[in-house]
């Protein structure tokens, strides 16, 4: 059955990822498609559900991004791992970088005051 072997290939992934540190579970829902939910669990907010079909202008089958686009063939999970964990990782060493001057944000000032017009002769 295709359900079935797609199930196999998103296991083979699990797998994969299991051993790099991320955690990776084959979730089976009754109306859509299995898929695979990776999350890295040193950064719960980094993670991806990845699919298992056919690319549409042949029969071979490929890890899909859960924005549709093609991600690794299946017949290489661990390349299709490696993918996942670069894209799941945190950026920290950005954060340590100073940006140049020329290039930090501005602080804000508070907004002047409107000037208030008073009627002539009033004082």
């Amino acid at each position: 059955m295709v359900i079935d072997r797609r199930t196999g290939y998103l296991e083979e992934l699990e797998h994969e990822l299991d051993t790099r540190g991320l955690v990776a579970r084959v979730v089976r829902t009754r109306s859509g498609p299995v898929f695979l939910r990776v999350v890295n669990p040193d950064a719960a907010s980094l993670a991806e559900d990845v699919t298992c079909a056919p690319a549409p202008e042949s029969h071979d089958h490929y890890y899909w991004w859960s924005w549709g686009e093609r991600m690794h063939r299946v017949d290489d999970p661990r390349g299709a791992a490696v993918k996942l964990a670069r894209v799941l990782q945190p950026h920290h060493a950005q954060a340590c970088v100073p940006l140049p001057a020329e290039t930090r944000p501005l602080k804000a000032r508070p907004p002047e005051p409107a000037a208030v017009e008073r009627p002539v002769g009033l004082s």
